[in-house]
């Protein structure tokens, strides 16, 4: 019997890693997990509070840990978070052990989908919004092009119309065009 593969999602925050993969983990019949929910789970503390107490080298050090974790499992659908790509070893992980989907969204259309999310430590410690994620993306972008297999723009699309998209690549070597839009993601 196959072994059903892994599907990572990686991508700046807002870009719909969380609402797309749980629609894929429906869709596929998969197990569905998000990183920082496990590791908030597991501390018993918001991610602000691990970045206020253990700084962001602490909260790295607690996502390699979930990472390697995790991605052992069989047939799951993974969400990480942004920055999981800022660590080598969290990347050399997921391009081994599942397919990596980079969802991409603009700045406008991240800053639109957070707009009033406090729960976001990067973005609480910052009063401009627009240039941290102009500055994440400078440095990131090039480290989700180099892990995925897969790129999926989320801007104005439906949750249906990402996850259609997937499906079809992931069926097929050759990615789909993209399917007629319904509602948007936010």
């Amino acid at each position: 019997m196959k072994k059903k593969q892994n599907i990572f999602l990686v991508g700046p925050m807002g870009a719909g890693k969380t609402t797309v993969g749980r629609s894929l983990a429906s869709v596929l019949g998969s197990e569905f997990y998000d990183s920082d929910q496990v590791i908030e789970a597991r501390a018993g503390v918001d991610l602000s509070w691990i970045f206020d107490i253990e700084g962001e080298v602490g909260f790295r050090k607690r996502e390699i840990e979930v990472i390697e974790e995790l991605t052992k499992m069989q047939g799951i659908v993974l969400a990480t978070g942004g920055g999981v790509v800022e660590e080598p070893v969290n990347c050399n992980v997921l391009a081994a052990r599942g397919v990596v989907i980079y969802l991409q969204a603009t700045i406008e259309q991240q800053l639109a989908r957070m707009e009033k999310d406090k729960r976001r430590p990067l973005l609480m410690q910052t009063e401009d919004r627009r240039q941290l994620l102009l500055e994440l993306q400078v440095k990131r972008d090039p480290l989700y092009c180099s892990v995925a297999d897969y790129t999926f723009t989320t801007d104005g699309r439906s949750v249906k119309a990402v996850t259609t998209d997937i499906m079809h690549a992931l069926d097929n070597p050759f990615p789909q065009q993209s399917i007629a839009e319904e509602e948007d993601i936010s």
